[in-house]
């Protein structure tokens, strides 16, 4: 059997990336070993840039309306302290509380809307390449069989088989920490009071927030539109616990006891998670036809960032993939999906590192740290900074730019748009996942440079308010690849349009390349 590209594993980041392959005309063959979606509760929801990005694909109402709690505040913890967006008038980072399972339930419907095969229960065994192709060994329901394609990427999470047999490093740190997450109600015996904090007979009053002791870590929210309460534990352990074994109340209650020395009743159950944490970023992205998303290729020591990084991860890499395998891909164009993203890696790693030192420390100088870093942000400044760091919205990849337009490499901003058939804005000319020359001030001249390459770019005439930019190019995955400077002479602007059409679209229309004999 032979297909475009195979995704080995059929979790968030691999059901993202098939959806954007099959959109760019690519055809992918998702193979996942479980036989059934899993059960096990995981991730609570979807926060940050990846929101965005499912704007502009038109899919975020989607998300939305299948969302039955409450979309909250943007209230964050950040390494045992909050941080408190609600402060600023508009935030880069907010979340959205839609269970893992319900996520995955709705990505894969939509990739069966677009006609993408998902097989589950086929354990990929094997995988080998050459210069033309990569082979996967697999076992199936009925016995084994092998797939060749022209790529292959493993998004088949920590412990990826995938990175295994490409011989891809993954060094990093394990923290000896196991943390126990829950939604519960309480009975009646247990009384909420009207700051949030509850009465358990026997015992103290429980804050709200975050408590520590010298065992460990307690954090309580509550939500003023359920009767649900979000209880958090972290213990030091050396138990190795297994994932899809899941954790029950008995656990959770346990560790309570352990770390508050109070047993707090729990009438019922809404989710219940453990999970530990480690800090491991693959050396590189990419070996040969062998490339890495998701968790196979990078896992953070803090929650609530893992489904925005393996998302944006397929985000970026589907349109090169698609370029490749479509025939038209520039030279180097797969490499600068290591490049990128590793570098996002990095700085998503800066920060839930970060998180390790201010929640680990149980000291006086740890105490102080936190004490100064949430008295930081309490000025606007350093909260919108690591507003846009936590979310993944500060990232600014490093794209050749002749001019070091400071919009080159940044998230598209969804700015409103005129024209002549009425208002749109950039979310929404970006549905198709097609690039985009957007043109802000009537440059005739850059759409005629445009159009050699219109078999593969949309050719847009707008006006906007407030524009820092003549002219956007602007990248499949949202990013700009090049931007005029306002009033920028025309044959510099065609000159650096140009240069950046060719550096990531490849030949122009009418151009022949030549054959050597």
């Amino acid at each position: 059997m032979h297909t475009d590209v195979i995704i080995v594993g059929a979790g968030p980041t691999g059901l993202m990336l098939a959806a954007e392959l099959r959109s760019a005309g690519v055809r992918p063959l998702v193979l996942e070993r479980q036989s059934q979606p899993r059960d096990t509760p995981k991730a609570g929801g979807l926060g940050g840039q990846i929101l965005e990005l499912l704007r502009y694909r038109g899919l975020l109402d989607r998300f939305e309306a299948a969302c039955t709690d409450p979309i909250p505040a943007p209230r964050f913890p950040f390494g045992g302290v909050h941080v408190d967006l609600t402060q600023l008038d508009e935030s880069p980072m907010h979340a959205l509380p839609l269970p893992q399972q319900q996520l995955e339930r709705l990505l894969g419907e939509y990739v069966g809307e677009l006609g993408v095969d998902i097989r589950r229960g086929h354990q990929v065994l094997d995988v080998r390449q050459d210069a033309d192709a990569v082979t996967a060994e697999v076992n199936g329901p009925v016995g084994p069989y092998r797939v060749t394609a022209r790529y292959l990427v493993g998004c088949d999470g920590a412990r990826s088989r995938v990175r295994d047999l490409a011989g891809i490093p993954f060094p990093g740190t394990v923290y000896p920490e196991v943390n126990r997450l829950a939604q519960i109600t309480v009975p009646d015996s247990v009384t909420r009071l009207d700051n949030g904090d509850l009465e358990v007979p026997g015992f103290d009053a429980i804050r709200a927030g975050f408590t520590r002791t010298d065992r460990g870590l307690f954090g309580m929210g509550v939500s003023p539109a359920s009767e649900a309460l979000s209880v958090y534990t972290i213990e030091d352990e050396t138990v190795e616990y297994d994932d899809d074994v899941p954790m029950t109340v008995a656990e959770l209650r346990d560790s309570i006891r352990r770390v508050l020395g109070v047993d707090l009743p729990v009438a019922e159950t809404f989710r219940l998670s453990r999970f530990t944490f480690k800090a491991r970023h693959a050396e590189r992205y990419r070996a040969g036809r062998v490339l890495l998303a998701g968790d196979a290729a990078h896992l953070f020591p803090a929650t609530g960032v893992a489904l925005n990084a393996g998302m944006l991860d397929a985000v970026n890499l589907a349109w090169k993939l698609a370029a490749e395998v479509n025939g038209w891909a520039p030279a180097g164009l797969l490499d600068t999906y290591h490049e990128e993203r590793h570098l996002a890696g990095e700085r998503t790693m800066l920060h839930t590192r970060a998180q390790v030192a201010l929640r680990r420390g149980h000291d006086p100088a740890s105490e102080a740290l936190r004490a100064v870093f949430q008295e930081l942000l309490t000025d606007e400044p350093p909260l919108r900074r690591m507003a846009a760091l936590i979310a993944g919205a500060d990232i600014r990849y490093r794209l050749p730019d002749p001019n070091n337009h400071i919009s080159t490499g940044t998230f598209a901003p969804d700015l409103t748009l005129h024209t002549d058939d009425g208002t749109t804005s950039v979310a929404e000319v970006m549905h198709a996942a097609r690039p985009v020359l957007l043109d802000l001030a009537d440059r005739a001249d850059l759409r005629d440079t445009a159009r050699d390459w219109r078999h593969r770019i949309d050719i847009r005439s707008a006006k906007a308010e407030n524009r820092e930019a003549d002219a956007l190019l602007i990248r499949p995955d949202g990013h700009i690849a090049w931007a005029a400077t306002i009033d920028e002479p025309a044959d510099t602007a065609e000159h650096g349009l140009r240069s950046a059409l060719s550096l990531w679209f490849g030949t122009p229309a009418e151009t022949t390349i030549p054959t050597s004999d």
